[in-house]
């Protein structure tokens, strides 16, 4: 021992080297309270400290897949998106192209009446009009055969007479069950509540009027009839009415003039081929209002020639809008409108007293109790008038436009399949997504794409020339239709899973931190008392200390 060493007693050295070891422990306590960890180092726990490291990288690898999960998921539902937009696309086409099957029904010589207005959530129509229909009202409807036949609902007897609880279905139903025309006609509600007329006999012509009582132009806008009913004048009497012509082609009764070599002569007279009288001094003016624009084309008497009639027309309306003939082999004045024009009113205004008209346009000639356009009938003043609106619901041209718009949502669905894509995958372009769901990557679910552009779907472009080509397009959507419901079925499965399986994931990371966190995690409570216990014991120790020098303290005092 050197003589400058300091010499220590046992008992200040016991106590120092008390104090030492609490100041250890106390600084061990201070640093898992300061990381919140018993198990900092794998000197602190080997065994704890390499098991908890192990379970945190696990849920470091899962919660790096949880990122790809979460993704796919994102892709799916852009994918859903697209087939709820693929479905309404389709479900357009759909409408446009029954649109179109009826024009081109209308136009290859099946007439149609269609209402313009949704009548499925009217549950009375008399109730719902507010007063415009009322319980008791009249609608008579009519076919008019390609012979000139007519038929009436009821023979004439009965009408469509509404009831308080009448709906667009009841009145389908009272048109469809009467035997007098359900042979002929068919009543329809589509999918959108418009009610549908449409001939089932080629040639035939359908009409719709006022019966007893008129539900007057009110009530027919209330059923979306207004496009196609007019105001007409039936001698002294005014009532609603109109014509859906079987093609574009109206015409007349047939002649009662003699044949000359089995043909009717276009020299004939008017009064001589029946469509006056003959039996005094017949005279009326035929006016055309073509879409509204009114033509006189002068006036018709017993001595007019048909030939003459018909060059009247040709001559006044020089637009292009009818060109009139005479058929030879029927006898009748035909008059074919272009496919432009929506709709004629024709008028016959009496020029002299007693005059009396046969013409009977379109075949339609009935007698005045039956409200058709008349036969042989009387028109007492020189200032009466007989009138009849005719539609033409369908044309080349229409079926042109429609077939244009029908091309362009094609056209738009192959755009949208483009457009569904996420961050590169696109499951309606027929990409296919795979979800990996665990660390190694063995547990995975592949998400199958489709190919729902326009080609996969098997929607070929249109080429609306007849109803055959029409049903052909109608055929391919309904088919298309089951192929996007179908996938959008699948992909929401995928989804569901994808996403039960992100939740097991989640669960499961949160699991393995907490396993982590029990192997090393420091109780923070209990450091707190142990920090609390070991300052009291330092405290204590210094004291202790300070007792053992005491002894050493008393030589000092003897100087």
């Amino acid at each position: 021992m050197a003589s400058s060493d300091v010499v220590l007693s046992a008992a200040l050295r016991n106590n120092l080297l008390s104090l030492q070891g609490t100041q250890r422990l106390i600084d061990t306590v201070q640093l898992r309270l300061a990381t919140g960890l018993k198990v900092n180092s794998a000197l602190d726990g080997p065994q704890q400290f390499f098991t908890s490291q192990s379970l945190t990288n696990r849920a470091g690898d899962l919660a790096r897949l949880l990122d790809g999960i979460n993704l796919s998921i994102r892709t799916i539902e852009e994918a859903d998106k697209g087939v709820t937009a693929l479905t309404s696309l389709l479900e357009q086409a759909s409408a446009l192209a029954d649109e179109a099957k009826g024009v081109a029904l209308s136009a290859s010589g099946f007439a149609q009446i269609k209402s313009t207005v949704d009548l499925s959530n009217v549950d009375s129509i008399t109730a719902d009009s507010g007063g415009t229909i009322a319980a008791g009202d009249d609608i008579v409807v009519s076919v008019v055969r390609a012979n000139g036949a007519i038929v009436t609902m009821g023979g004439g007897a009965t009408e469509i007479s509404l009831v308080a609880t009448d709906t667009v279905y009841s009145i389908a139903s009272q048109i469809n069950s009467n035997t007098s025309i359900n042979p002929y006609v068919r009543a329809t509600v589509d999918n959108n509540g418009r009610l549908t007329i449409t001939s089932l006999e080629e040639g035939a012509s359908i009409r719709i009027s006022d019966g007893t009582t008129s539900l007057g132009a009110d009530g027919y806008a209330f059923l979306g009839l207004d496009h196609f009913i007019g105001t007409e004048e039936n001698v002294a009497a005014q009532r609603q009415g109109g014509t859906a012509i079987a093609g574009r082609t109206i015409y007349s009764v047939a002649s009662a003039a003699a044949t000359v070599n089995g043909l009717y002569e276009a020299s004939a007279t008017a009064s001589g081929a029946g469509f006056l009288d003959g039996a005094g001094t017949d005279s009326a003016n035929l006016i055309l209002t073509i879409d509204g624009i009114t033509y006189d084309t002068g006036a018709i008497v017993d001595g007019t020639t048909i030939q003459e009639i018909v060059d009247n027309i040709n001559n006044t309306v020089t637009g292009g809008e009818v060109v009139a003939r005479f058929n030879t082999t029927t006898g009748r004045i035909e008059m074919e409108y272009a496919d432009s024009v929506g709709y004629v009113m024709l008028e016959m205004d009496s020029n002299a007293v007693n005059t009396k008209a046969d013409f009977g346009w379109s075949g339609s000639s009935q007698s005045v109790a039956a409200t058709e356009y008349p036969t042989d009938t009387n028109m007492p003043l020189a200032t009466d008038d007989m009138s009849e609106r005719f539609n033409f619901s369908g044309s080349a041209a229409d079926l042109a436009r429609y077939q244009d718009d029908f091309n362009t949502i094609r056209d738009q669905i192959d755009a949208l399949v483009e457009d569904a894509n996420f961050r590169g995958v696109n499951l309606l372009g027929g990409d296919t997504l795979t979800t990996f769901f665990n660390e190694d990557r063995s547990n995975s679910l592949e998400t199958v794409g489709q190919d729902l552009t326009a080609a996969g779907l098997g929607i070929t472009a249109a080429t609306f020339t007849n109803a055959g080509s029409v049903q052909t397009s109608i055929d391919q959507l309904l088919t298309a239709t089951d192929m996007v419901r179908n996938f959008g079925s699948t992909i929401a499965n995928s989804l569901s899973i994808i996403q039960t399986r992100r939740d097991f994931t989640e669960s499961t990371i949160a699991t393995l931190k907490a396993g982590a966190g029990d192997l090393v995690n420091a109780d923070q409570n209990e450091e707190g008392a142990n920090l609390l216990a070991l300052q009291t014991r330092q405290q204590l120790g210094v004291t202790a200390l300070s007792l053992a020098a005491q002894s050493q303290q008393s030589v000092l005092r003897l100087f």
